[in-house]
């Protein structure tokens, strides 16, 4: 059970009741970590901004980005995250495969060498803040400013996304 109660439409405030029209409104389900950050209308609000912004208005390869939000999900072991993007990631270009190889990426030969780099790079930003150079040089390599700048920040809003779905305990839909 949440630690916060998830808040429904009617009982928020109408600024995130808003957002939650418009979530239904576009034929989608307003999940429970939105419910939860409704306690926080300009925090639920511009959350959710950035998340709309990283899932559907990026240049980064979507399946490098889903790549790496599981990755992120799995390194915080957030059930909720990895559940949530799994689909996303297969409907992206991911295979099966590379989603059952994340937990062991390293020594998995499903991976080219754009998604290894990738995968390292997440794993240096989650686990120590800092990449480094070698790493960074090679996602460098592939990538332009723009998309590197979209990874290191997916992968940071990912973390948070995966801390305040643990610290609050928030389960997933039924």
């Amino acid at each position: 059970m949440a630690r916060v109660k998830l808040l429904e439409k009617e009982e928020a405030d109408p600024m995130v009741a808003q957002i939650f029209q418009k979530v239904e409104d576009s034929g989608s389900e307003v999940i429970n970590l939105l419910k939860a950050l409704a306690h926080s209308p300009k925090i639920c609000r511009d959350w959710n901004r950035m998340g709309v912004t990283i899932l559907l208005k990026g240049d980064l390869s979507p399946k490098l980005r889903e790549l790496a939000i599981l990755r992120v999900g799995d390194l915080a072991k957030s059930k909720y995250e990895w559940t949530k993007h799994v689909p996303i990631a297969l409907m992206a270009g991911a295979n099966q495969a590379q989603v059952d190889a994340l937990p062991h990426w390293p020594d998995a030969d499903c991976f080219d060498e754009q998604e290894r780099a990738v995968l390292q790079y997440t794993d240096e930003v989650a686990l120590n803040i800092r990449a480094a150079d070698e790493t960074f040089g090679r996602i460098a390599a592939f990538l332009s400013q723009k998309e590197i700048v979209e990874l290191t920040t997916t992968i940071g809003y990912y973390g948070m996304v995966s801390r305040t779905l643990e610290a609050l305990q928030i389960e997933l839909e039924s």
